[in-house]
């Protein structure tokens, strides 16, 4: 079963967001089309990105 979670920062109803699932590797999906395709990294190509985010941030 897929497990999708949306950033706390998304706001109320949440609909203008990515949101993930995170396991072996790294689901990405856009919150307003969630039956569209979707995205999939690997959990190092994720981690690499965040710390990306983060230190730009």
């Amino acid at each position: 079963m897929i497990v999708w979670r949306k950033s706390s920062a998304s706001g109320p109803g949440g609909d203008n967001c990515v949101e993930v699932s995170l396991g072996e590797c790294v689901l990405v999906r856009d919150s307003k089309a969630p039956s569209a395709v979707h995205l999939s990294v690997s959990s190092s190509a994720w981690n690499s990105f965040l710390s990306s985010v983060k230190r730009n941030h």
